[in-house]
């Protein structure tokens, strides 16, 4: 069998009015699974996180996310929310590697990481984009990934833009990823950190 993947999909502050880079968003959650090849889920976490940097949700967000702001008022700081999924993860990100759809996920992480000094362990693992991977396994254009579920017959469980939820769809698309191209992304990020 081959190494697990961590799939990871967060949720942050979000606005239909202003345009809007990771350096304007704060994380609001993380949504984490520890997926085999066979898609099944060997375990997952999720928290949410207190926003720092726009600590006032959106009605626009919560819309889009269901995410409500006492949700985010009674949840972690971003420091705090690291040290509980490093405590999950309890040394099983040695070995791991992690997967987001596109490259967004990647990109948030290291701005709040850049902004707080701090990121959960697992930034240091091999990332791999399971959006572009997934669709040059199916002979496809990337797409968002509520369509790839329907285009692979499923049907989205949960609730759509929630971390959780999401990260959960997605490992469902994993067994349609050839690990060649997964360990040939892997095998990049080794060369490209």
């Amino acid at each position: 069998m081959s190494r697990p993947i961590l799939v990871v999909d967060l949720e942050a502050t979000c606005w239909n009015d202003r345009k809007t880079t990771v350096d304007d968003m704060d994380i609001i959650e993380f949504g984490c699974v520890i997926a085999d090849d066979n898609g099944n889920i060997l375990d997952d976490f999720g928290t949410l996180v207190r926003p720092s940097l726009n600590p006032t949700l959106s009605d626009f967000c919560t819309r889009l996310t269901t995410i409500t702001q006492s949700n985010v008022d009674n949840a972690p700081p971003y420091p705090d929310a690291c040290r509980l999924i490093d405590e999950w993860l309890d040394g099983r990100e040695k070995g791991l590697i992690w997967g987001s759809w596109g490259g967004y996920d990647l990109n948030q992480i290291r701005a709040e990481q850049a902004r707080h000094a701090i990121a959960p362990k697992f930034l240091g693992c091999p990332h791999v984009n399971l959006k572009k991977l997934w669709a040059k396994s199916m002979g496809l254009r990337p797409m968002g990934m509520r369509r790839a579920i329907e285009h692979s017959g499923f049907t989205v469980d949960g609730t759509h833009h929630r971390g959780i939820d999401d990260a959960r769809n997605i490992s469902r698309l994993v067994p349609s990823i050839s690990r060649d191209l997964i360990n040939a992304a892997v095998h990049r990020a080794r060369a490209n950190p």
